[in-house]
């Protein structure tokens, strides 16, 4: 599987606090970037696989929602996190 135990505990180790301290938003939006990231290179291989390219779009909707509360709450975090994953041009 792409996304292993150790994959998981390095995301949040890099993007978290601690590698089990897996509820902030950082984390989560860099675990959903990973899998998003995965899928997109899933579908350019697999064009008509309509059920991943769903689930894509909602992995992309829950990481706008966790990107517009973090910019809500702390705007230097936001800023951070963006800058980091490389989100904006």
């Amino acid at each position: 599987m792409y996304l292993t135990k150790e994959i998981k505990e390095g995301i949040f180790k890099k993007h978290g606090k601690s590698k089990s301290d897996t509820g902030t938003a950082e984390g989560q939006i860099a675990l959903f970037s990973h899998r998003i990231n995965h899928l997109s290179d899933h579908l350019k291989n697999n064009r008509k696989d309509y059920n991943t390219e769903r689930s894509l779009v909602k992995l992309v909707g829950k990481r706008r929602s966790l990107l517009d509360y973090l910019k809500a709450k702390d705007i230097l975090r936001y800023r951070a996190i963006v800058k980091e994953l490389g989100l904006r041009k």
